[in-house]
């Protein structure tokens, strides 16, 4: 799944750089809103050559994101309902139970003066249709009503589907909420465990987590495995640890977890937060990175593709495989 900040990234035009940074700036304006112009399969397919480095086979998806892709372009309609930040909360309750929820501060059909005020000293602002609209608030009063609602009209009148052109996240319908803010006894925002959850082998769970930790400080991100062993992934923007990472003394139980929010749902990310040996949940994300995140080195492109390939729910609607 991609995110508002990164679009300029993953601008399609100009293809020469150089050669347009001396054109008016109206023409380049023009050239990079040509592609909300282009149909879902090219935008998707010259997206994939632009991050990746090389064209997509959608025909006979091999790769991770080749599949990725591949479910963009064909998701499951349940999947509108699990990535809404909001209405997913009902489906985490009845897997796993209410305690494992981030507590719900205020979800408001209009962000007002009124609810500002009864927001507490320190809070989350986010949207449920898309990622990377996250606000942190740890002092309520070095922040301002008039900031935080032009912040939120900002991020409703964002149609995050123009962005990756992930199609299941049109559907839903923007809304602004409030969560409490979670802090570990440091006193620094918990690290994220993204969770790639391929199913079983040999009765084994198959999880390549993604942690992504100081997130609003020098953000690194590494990679481990279920037994958390960790892996020579390089994926995204950040920097791996120099060391690895102790393993959590409640890891056995983040991995349960995980795998209960995932059952019968084939592949998905599953992001957690595990502060001070307790668990919430983050978001399901069954489209992640967009199908255009290079991997290094390359061939977890294709090992993780093979992955979602053997498993043997890894259908898409209508029993069509994901390739």
């Amino acid at each position: 799944m991609s995110t508002p900040n990164n679009l300029a990234k993953q601008t399609l035009f100009p293809a020469n750089a150089v050669e347009i940074k001396k054109r008016p700036s109206l023409l380049k304006r023009v050239l990079r809103g040509v592609k909300y112009f282009l149909p879902d399969y090219v935008f998707l397919l010259l997206s994939h050559r632009k991050r990746v480095g090389r064209f997509p086979n959608l025909r006979n998806a091999t790769t991770f994101n080749e599949i990725i892709l591949d479910r963009c372009l064909h998701p499951d309609p349940l999947w509108t309902t699990l990535t809404d930040k909001l209405a997913v909360r009902d489906y985490v309750k009845s897997k796993v139970g209410e305690k494992y929820l981030i507590p719900l501060l205020a979800a408001p059909d209009v962000f007002t003066q009124e609810v500002f005020d009864s927001l507490p000293a320190a809070f989350v602002m986010k949207a449920n249709h898309g990622c990377g609209f996250v606000k942190v608030v740890r002092d309520k009063s070095t922040v301002s009503f008039e900031q935080l609602s032009q912040l939120a009209d900002e991020w409703l009148s964002t149609n995050f589907y123009d962005a990756s052109r992930e199609r299941h996240y049109r559907p839903i319908k923007p809304r602004i909420y409030f969560e409490k803010l979670l802090l570990d006894s440091s006193g620094a925002v918990p690290a994220d465990f993204k969770m790639n959850i391929f199913g079983r082998k040999d009765g084994d769970p198959i999880i390549y987590t993604g942690v992504v930790s100081d997130r609003f400080g020098s953000p690194r991100h590494d990679f481990y495995d279920a037994q958390w062993n960790r892996l020579d992934v390089v994926l995204g923007e950040y920097p791996c640890s120099t060391v690895p990472a102790a393993p959590l003394p409640n890891w056995d139980e983040v991995v349960r977890i995980a795998t209960l929010l995932a059952d019968g749902l084939g592949y998905v990310r599953v992001d957690l937060y595990a502060p001070d040996n307790e668990i919430f949940f983050g978001e399901l994300t069954f489209t992640p990175g967009a199908g255009v995140s290079r991997f290094l080195p390359d061939r977890h492109d294709y090992d993780w593709g093979r992955l979602i390939k053997e498993m043997p729910s890894s259908t898409t609607p209508a029993g069509r495989t994901s390739a």
